[in-house]
């Protein structure tokens, strides 16, 4: 599994999970559980990853969405 997006933004790993689904990708949200635990200071990002073999397409429908990875 590869990590093409870590953000606190819920919508944006909403659309996105939706778009990769549409291009038949699975996506994986990773430490959901955690960030709603620590509440609303917004101090702990989920991680959306794909398998490896995904990982170019995944990351070419991002680009195209505008959607920034957040791993810079």
């Amino acid at each position: 599994m590869v990590e093409i997006l870590r953000t606190n933004d819920a919508v944006v790993l909403s659309f996105l999970t939706a778009l990769l689904a549409d291009s038949g990708i699975e996506a994986v949200i990773l430490d959901t559980h955690t960030s709603v635990l620590e509440g609303s200071i917004g101090a702990l990002q989920r991680r959306l990853v794909v398998a490896e073999a995904h990982e170019k397409t995944a990351r070419q429908l991002m680009a195209e969405a505008n959607i920034d990875d957040g791993l810079s």
